[in-house]
């Protein structure tokens, strides 16, 4: 019996430090690690010890026998990364030529990569964030160091974005937030929650009262479409429905509607395949998990029958991993469909199946498509409802008068509404009482800390920021909206490497105020 790798995973590589024959890749030492979607287990490697299971922080590994009928193609899917016809991000047979033996070394002098605690005093560090990857580079400091650690968080509860970002229907990947919710008791941890850096108090005290500052703030805003009525009653950014469904304490439990029978969702990445999931969910089936209670009682109340999933490329290029892709197939009461509206879909769709080629197309083979009339209401039957893919499609405008009444998009050959003629791109309008957009999170400026408009980050040589000594980041405002949870322990990792390598060669300002002096000030800022 082998074991396999399923939606939930974090790419934390925590299973790939426990396994005795290196069965599992991409490796962090290997070229696709950070890349790919999900990471695989060799089956004909596995030795069936389970330590990967056990080390998984979000139950993502399980034994193939066991795997429900829902999770049954990820034992293919684990497979035929192996065999070169899989889904490796960078294209088929990524996983081909790796060395899958045991993972045995020989024995040889020590060496050491990073600096020993002996090399420098305990240090006092502060971190702005308690989401991944201020929690991993947390993690790293305390069990590799002598630091007293000061966490910070503007909101009363800590987590970032595994409490406020991950679904509430995902409650095996909200889990790691147990693994690092260990360490805000850790004796030389100090938690300071409801305390805002740049409102409560300034970069340049928090800094006077440490040795080194990380940031590790993530992407708080959410990119603009830039089209005419954006901001019409009705148009909201996907990250706030998001943050109403899991209760954030700066949305109103009054910020969504769903009085619409149909919702156009702006994009088709992992974060709208989950707001369209929620919408269109039996509400009995979230009543046992950790979504808000005035989001539940909304989405009784729902009137939501059709969710649209906007693409503006195709098929082949949707932007979600296709584990979520295949978990959304499989949701009860919920039919998908493809709008076959531009004759470049379905030829994506029939390549990718006859060829068994390694692109997302393939998972919609099975998907019934169809040329959807967006003149009349969504056409469910027996309280069922439904998400529709429209690729090769792009909002252009949002109308309404007073309130969204309507999207305007782009419309591709074939689309007997459009206005071109074939090969053209037409137009034509959707209906819809609620738009969300989902087309990525975007950094926002830290007070006292400088900022790249075009990219959202804070500038950066391996973590430290340029021209402010003592200071650091780490996760999305440092690199960016890309990679999944583990993606930042890697990234931590390297801008705690930064961190100590400063600290031995004595480049740290010496702090001014001590712990006590701190806590004191962030009681009477608070």
């Amino acid at each position: 019996m082998t074991f396999a790798i399923t939606q939930n995973c974090c790419t934390d590589a925590a299973c790939v430090a426990v396994c005795p024959v290196n069965c599992i890749h991409p490796t962090p030492g290997e070229r696709d690690f950070g890349t790919t979607e999900t990471l695989y287990i060799d089956p004909g490697a596995c030795i069936d010890c389970g330590a990967c299971a056990d080390a998984c922080p979000v139950d993502a590994v399980h034994p193939v026998a066991e795997l429900t009928p829902a999770q049954q193609p990820y034992a293919g899917i684990n497979a035929a990364y192996f065999e070169g016809t899989g889904q490796p991000a960078s294209g088929a047979g990524a996983g081909a030529g790796v060395d899958h033996g045991p993972n045995f070394h020989a024995w040889g002098a020590p060496s050491f990569d990073r600096v020993l605690p002996a090399d420098f005093a305990p240090l006092r560090v502060a971190i702005v964030g308690t989401g991944p990857a201020g929690m991993y580079a947390a993690e790293d400091l305390l069990l590799h160091t002598r630091s007293e650690v000061t966490l910070v968080d503007r909101l009363p509860a800590p987590g970032g974005l595994i409490r406020y970002g991950v679904a509430p229907d995902h409650p095996a990947t909200k889990r790691i937030g147990e693994t690092f919710a260990r360490f805000h008791t850790h004796p030389r941890v100090r938690l300071h929650l409801g305390l805002d850096v740049g409102t409560h108090i300034t970069a340049d005290e928090l800094a006077a009262h440490h040795d080194a500052v990380i940031y590790a703030v993530g992407a708080a805003s959410d990119r603009r479409l830039g089209i005419p009525g954006e901001d019409l009653p009705g148009s909201i950014a996907a990250t706030t429905f998001v943050a109403w469904y899991n209760a954030h304490p700066e949305v109103a439990p009054d910020a969504v509607d769903l009085s619409s029978d149909r919702v156009v969702v702006v994009g088709n990445g992992n974060v709208a395949l989950d707001v369209a999931r929620i919408l269109v969910s039996d509400p009995d089936s979230l009543a046992g998990t950790a979504i808000a209670g005035h989001a539940l009682e909304e989405l009784r109340r729902s009137k939501v029958r059709e969710v649209v999933l906007l693409g503006r490329r195709g098929p082949e290029h949707a932007a979600c991993t296709g584990t979520e892709l295949l978990a959304l197939k499989n949701l009860p009461g919920v039919d998908l469909v493809v709008d076959d509206h531009d004759a470049r879909i379905g030829t994506a769709i029939d390549a990718a199946g006859a060829a068994g080629a390694a692109h997302k197309a393939g998972l919609f083979r099975d998907v019934p498509r169809e040329a959807v009339d967006w003149s009349a209401p969504p056409r469910t039957a027996g309280g069922r409802r439904r998400i529709v893919f429209r690729f090769h499609s792009e909002p252009l405008a949002l109308h309404g008068d007073g309130h969204l009444r309507a999207v305007r998009v782009t419309s591709g050959a074939g689309d007997a509404r459009g206005a071109g003629e074939a090969g053209e791109a037409g137009e034509r309008e959707i209906p819809a009482g609620l738009a969300l957009r989902a087309i990525g999170y975007r950094g926002v400026p830290q007070a006292g800390l400088p900022f790249d408009e075009e990219s959202g980050t804070v500038p950066h040589e391996g973590g430290r920021v340029t021209g402010r000594p003592g200071t650091y980041v780490v996760g999305w405002i440092k690199r960016g909206p890309s990679g999944g949870i583990g993606t930042n322990r890697r990234c931590a990792a390297e801008t705690v490497g930064t961190l100590l390598a400063d600290a031995v060669a004595g480049r740290l300002p010496a702090p001014t105020g001590g712990a006590r002096a701190f806590r004191r000030l962030a009681r009477r800022r608070r």
